[in-house]
């Protein structure tokens, strides 16, 4: 079973060994343009891992991602009046 996620933001400079960082979890995105690699591992690994991908020559900067931290329920979130109202038209 899968426990917490938590991404690691790798920013690379060459893209070669991309295809390396592969064994130390999932590859989520890769970006060429600004050569960053957005690599999922189990939450209780990440700050181990960080500290082992930045050891790398070939890594400019690893940094966790705090997706897992942010609140995600907005409050006072209620919908226009004027929206509302198109949506029921069928607009």
């Amino acid at each position: 079973m899968i426990g917490q996620r938590q991404g690691i933001i790798i920013w690379l400079y060459s893209l070669k060994q991309a295809k390396m960082l592969r064994r130390f979890g999932n590859v989520h995105y890769v970006s060429r343009k600004l050569k960053y690699v957005v690599l999922y591992c189990n939450m209780e690994d990440t700050e181990a891992l960080i500290q082992k991908i930045s050891s790398y020559s070939f890594v400019k900067k690893a940094e966790p991602s705090y997706k897992p931290f942010l609140k995600m329920e907005y409050e006072n979130s209620a919908p226009d009046k004027a929206k509302e109202y198109d949506y029921k038209m069928g607009i």
